[in-house]
């Protein structure tokens, strides 16, 4: 199809836990639709969505990858999602790209840890959701017993659209249908099922079908879709990607049951101005100025940078000039692509709800907006919420002299992956590389070697401990020296008060009567905020405190910048230390999924690490999900551990919480190991 309108456009984001089958579905849907000839096997590295060394060579999507394909009139945009816990990050941006969330789960290990977050996230964000039940033709499935487990995870409101027959050897449509067999249920009572709750959005339809019984297909079209929108349906589908087994029913169920760009709930984004945030949708509309949303960014071989966007409203061409985000410099749109995998095909343009791509802006980010007139500048999605990168390691080159080539591999992928941070720590003077656990952070060091053929050491990172107060209290400093001309003088009388957690630092002059002059009050500010930065007992950063400034001295000839620097340091430091200082260290949520029978080990291994178990959940399969919190400084080697515990059964997922103070044991001990440092600095 050369050419297509916005109603054509069907967005699907294939999501689910690793191992689901998403790449392989993929595979079968373009096979099904006639785009390749026949489907690849990710064990055998000819698929089109994993196409990276680093994919085939652990058999797992590790980035999102776009697909299209032409059925029935329709052109179907998939989006192939990565499942490990570790990747979490680039399906979450993904969904900012489409109408449907379709999750993807394995009928042998039903509900897993990432379909859940997704069911959840994508209801959050107002997407319409299917579930695809996959690999239904596997051994030692109990499909009855899945559907009824994925209505109590998730609601009455999911219901199948087609039920499997003949052994998981093809489906039967029970939306259309009445009549047939399947492999459990009955056609006509999943049929009454989905009709009943479709019709329950539309009090016109319902009261006719309370009296003739039935209505047709045609007159259940809206009102389905307005129940997939507002969150009242959920189809369930059944496949078997490997055999081929219900790919047909599903490029129709896509087809002709899924919403379009003109038919979804319009994206989140909001308009920034001086006054603050406020929310704003823009209708699919060809003719009105464009707006696009960067959701994912990669480097071509051959290209160079792409931004891979969403286009939300207008139309987008070659010689289209475009705005990034609140950049006031436009630049023209030379190229644009179609994404076909590893592959990248030339058009003439994107219209509104397409997916497409620009090369070679070198300035273009993940999560930027794209626009065409200057006055949209203050346009921005609405938080996509991604997980915090917690895990981390501290990394040295380990040959002299690539520092720059580590520092631009750092920089590239940093742009390519929505969750991996680089830090660089001015106190333990660490460069730091964080990402959502350690086959994340191990996957990005085979990047930089196979990529940018460097090498890095690395060991654990300094934990990022603060320090705050937990009283009020008052601090004085007099600053006085002579040395033989001009002398220096300064004196300051200051409060100090917590502030609640998060609430960072503020600073007011509440002096009167001029008893330190006004020009000389950011001085004071100035040296407080130098403590802020290096901390008053231990040398981490301090927050969460307010500091008022309300009496002092000076000299018409000795009070200088410098002097009322000192003093407002020494000041708050003599205040920090009568007011209860603390020591914060991060909390993180931990999600762990193990064997039930490894339930005692674990909970009590968390307990001598100060953990707090938050809740337990039984999975299929004698699995457990436990959820806890601890703090990330005692999980440094909690891979290991977890291994070791489990027989390498075990998986788990954390993300930043809060910060909480020590132990007062613990925060001896650090101010201990502080001392030596301070006296040698002193």
């Amino acid at each position: 199809m050369s050419t297509y309108s916005t109603e054509q456009i069907r967005n699907i984001a294939l999501t689910g836990q690793g191992g689901a089958g998403k790449t392989t579905l993929a595979d079968a849907l373009l096979a099904g639709a006639g785009v390749i000839s026949s489907p690849g096997r990710v064990e055998k590295g000819n698929t089109v969505c994993d196409f990276d060394a680093e994919e085939k060579a652990h058999q797992h999507s590790l980035n999102s990858a776009v697909v299209s394909l032409e059925h029935c009139g329709a052109h179907i945009n998939l989006v192939d999602t990565p499942g490990m816990p570790d990747f979490l990050g680039h399906a979450l941006g993904s969904l900012a790209a489409v109408e449907t969330a379709a999750v993807v789960i394995n009928a042998q290990r039903g509900i897993e840890m990432v379909a859940r977050r997704i069911m959840q996230r994508a209801e959050e964000r107002g997407l319409c959701r299917m579930i695809i039940v996959n690999r239904i033709d596997a051994e030692n499935v109990d499909l009855p017993a899945l559907v009824g487990q994925i209505q109590e995870s998730f609601g009455k409101v999911c219901l199948p659209i087609n039920l499997p027959r003949g052994g998981g050897t093809g489906v039967i449509d029970v939306f259309n249908s009445t009549e047939g067999e399947a492999d459990f249920s009955g056609v006509r009572e999943a049929h009454e099922a989905i009709v009943d709750q479709t019709v329950e959005v539309d009090e016109q339809l319902m009261e006719k079908y309370l009296e003739q019984g039935e209505v047709s297909p045609d007159q259940l079209h809206e009102p389905f879709e307005k129940a997939l929108r507002e969150g009242h349906l959920v189809p369930i589908c059944f496949t078997s990607a490997t055999e081929g087994v219900g790919i047909a029913e599903l490029l129709d169920v896509i087809t002709k049951m899924m919403p379009n760009p003109a038919e979804g709930n319009p994206k989140p984004f909001e308009r920034v101005t001086e006054e603050g945030a406020e929310a704003v949708t823009f209708a699919p509309e060809a003719g009105e100025p464009a707006i696009a949303h960067v959701f994912k960014v990669t480097t071509d071989p051959f290209v160079g940078k792409l931004g891979i966007f969403r286009i939300h409203r207008g139309t987008v061409g070659r010689e289209t000039q475009l705005y990034l985000d609140d950049g006031r410099k436009p630049f023209k749109v030379g190229h644009l692509f179609r994404i076909e995998g590893k592959e990248h095909h030339e058009i003439e343009r994107g219209v509104p709800g397409d997916i497409c791509a620009v090369a070679k802006v070198e300035e273009i980010q993940f999560n930027q907006v794209l626009h065409e007139a200057a006055e949209d500048a203050g346009v921005r999605m609405r938080d996509l919420k991604l997980p915090r990168p917690m895990s981390g390691f501290a990394i040295e080159a380990k040959s002299r002299g690539d520092e720059q080539k580590i520092a631009k591999a750092l920089t590239a992928m940093e742009s390519e992956d929505p969750c991996f941070r680089v830090e660089r720590s001015a106190e333990s003077g660490e460069t730091v590389i964080r990402g959502l656990g350690e086959l994340h952070l191990r996957i990005i060091l085979e990047k930089m070697k196979h990529r940018y053929n460097v090498e890095v050491d690395t060991h654990p990172p300094t934990i990022a401990y603060h320090e705050t107060i937990g009283a009020e209290a008052e601090g004085h400093h007099r600053h006085k020296k002579q040395t033989g001309g001009a002398g220096q003088f300064g004196e300051v009388y200051l409060r100090v008060a917590p502030l609640p957690r998060g609430e960072g630092f503020q600073f007011s002059n509440d002096i009167f009567g001029g008893a330190i002059p006004h020009n000389l009050v950011p001085a004071v500010e100035k040296g407080v905020r130098q403590m802020m930065e290096e901390g008053a007992i231990a040398g981490y950063p301090m927050q969460d405190i307010h500091v008022s400034v309300y009496d002092g001295k000076y000299h018409p000839v000795d009070s200088k910048e410098v002097a009322f620097v000192t003093a407002g340091r020494k000041a708050f430091i003599d205040a920090v230390h009568k007011a209860k200082p603390a020591i914060l260290e991060p909390i993180v949520n931990l999600e762990i999924t193990a064997p039930e029978e490894n339930m005692g080990d674990l909970t009590a291994d968390l307990s001598g690490k100060r953990g707090r178990i938050q809740g337990t959940e039984t999975m299929p399969g004698g699995m457990i999900l436990l959820r806890a919190q601890a703090p990330l400084g005692e999980l440094t080697q909690y891979q290991s551990q977890l291994k070791s515990i489990t027989g390498g059964q075990g998986s788990f997922t954390m993300e930043f919480s809060h910060y909480d103070p020590v132990p007062a044991n613990v925060q001896q001990q650090l101010i201990a190991r502080a001392r030596p440092q301070e006296a040698e600095a002193g």
